[in-house]
């Protein structure tokens, strides 16, 4: 019995788009992250992209549990001496909706030049609107 391993030419991409209104980040973001890596699909391959292409809409909808919107600190630097910056996530909510889900799910994928692949098949966007009906999307479910 041999190994199945899967190459990137066989791979077939679907569209799918998830509705983030009132789901939870952390759980929302892992199951994403498992469509975009390709782990629910019988083929999966740990050093292929055999993931499939995920919308995300209503991004400012998300819902955190806790505090972690008044403790829950994203940091940036600006490779100058003191600028060092800190935003909390009511406020990332407030101005980037799109870059709260988005990090979410970037810190769940892979490091390196497999995950940056991954990660460009995620399209967040803040509103319930989104550009790719061209692409027939199936809606997902979690």
């Amino acid at each position: 019995m041999k190994t199945f391993m899967a190459a990137t030419a066989n791979v077939e991409r679907k569209w799918y788009v998830v509705d983030a209104e009132g789901q939870t980040l952390g759980r929302l973001s892992s199951e994403i992250a498992k469509v975009l890596r390709g782990k629910n699909k019988p083929i999966f391959t740990p050093h292929i992209d055999t993931g499939d292409n995920v919308i995300v809409i209503n991004a400012e909808k998300i819902r955190t549990t806790g505090k972690k919107l008044d403790q829950k600190i994203y940091y940036s630097h600006s490779d100058y001496p003191g600028g060092m910056r800190e935003t909390t996530l009511r406020e990332m909510i407030a101005k980037k909706p799109t870059d709260v889900i988005t990090f979410a799910v970037k810190g769940m994928l892979p490091k390196g030049p497999l995950g940056r692949s991954m990660i460009s098949k995620l399209h967040v966007y803040a509103g319930a609107e989104h550009p790719h009906a061209a692409q027939k999307p199936e809606e997902l479910k979690f």
